[in-house]
């Protein structure tokens, strides 16, 4: 099932895809947070709604904001330098173990919503992802456990200013956290939708121009490995999400440098997990 919610920002509505229409399922009081993710239960129940309500379910029109797919969750974590190419074309250090960081809340945004740059920025920089979406509550599982604790996957833009991140000391957090710097949807894909998540495709253009051309089957360290091992530090909770790293196309890695300016226009997308547009705005004093 894919899931995503619509309608102005602060009261979204729940709704689903079915054969590539989207429908409302509001009705339902179904509302895609914490709880809704903690129990199975729940997407059984979404699943009757639609087969009761039938034909009569309300189609969504076109031209209706789709926002993010879920309500802010507790965190939203990223893994840093999963793929060998993006290592090397950033020129950045790899470690014995996976680079954690995290994204604040505050970065949270929806897929259409439109990216602005931080004051002062001069670095700001695309990079696409594959990210899980967590069900059961997961602490000190296995790999072998992993995937039973995942919900689904849903895009993700790890959009990064690289002179925060890297040159101004300290760690990344500064350069990933900025506001509308975590674009997440369209719609969260449950994991049934989706067969091998190690062999999907992952690409971004530019103002039409590709920039990443990549595949998940290029992980360094897979999806049960990091769900395993950042459950050693900390519980994943139902609705948290992690983000598997970007491969190679970032804008620090192009020769000469490109970064996101006032105007441009990034489109980017993951097999089946569908594809977002964010126009890139200055930043402006309100």
């Amino acid at each position: 099932m894919k899931i995503f919610r619509y309608g102005a920002k602060g009261s979204e509505k729940a709704g689903v895809i079915l054969n590539e229409k989207k429908y409302d399922v509001s009705e339902g009081n179904f509302q895609y947070n914490r709880d809704f993710f903690a129990d199975i239960a729940n997407l059984e129940k979404l699943q009757a709604y639609i087969i009761e309500k039938g034909d009569t379910l309300k189609e969504i029109a076109d031209d209706e904001r789709i926002g993010t797919p879920l309500e802010a969750p507790s965190k939203i974590l990223c893994v840093g330098l999963n793929f060998d190419d993006h290592v090397k074309e950033t020129k950045l250090q790899q470690a014995s173990e996976p680079i954690v960081f995290m994204k604040s809340v505050s970065a949270f945004n929806g897929p259409f919503d439109g990216i602005t740059l931080p004051k002062f920025s001069v670095k700001s920089d695309w990079e696409t992802e594959f990210a899980i979406v967590i069900g059961k509550k997961a602490s000190y599982v296995t790999e072998e456990e992993a995937l039973d604790h995942v919900f689904g996957y849903v895009l993700h833009n790890d959009v990064t200013e690289r002179e925060f991140q890297i040159e101004r000391g300290g760690t990344w957090d500064k350069g990933k956290g900025c506001d509308t710097f975590a674009p997440i949807g369209p719609f969260i894909a449950t994991k049934d939708e989706i067969t091998d998540i190690d062999n999907l495709k992952i690409w971004l253009k530019l103002n039409g121009e590709i920039m990443q051309d990549g595949n998940t089957s290029d992980f360094i360290y897979r999806v049960p490995k990091l769900i395993s091992y950042l459950s050693h530090f900390m519980s994943l909770l139902p609705g948290d999400i992690i983000s598997t790293g970007s491969p190679a196309g970032s804008g620090m890695g192009k020769s000469p440098q490109r970064f996101l300016k006032d105007g441009d226009v990034i489109e980017y997308g993951i097999d089946g997990l569908g594809s977002a547009k964010q126009v890139i705005s200055a930043y402006q004093a309100l």
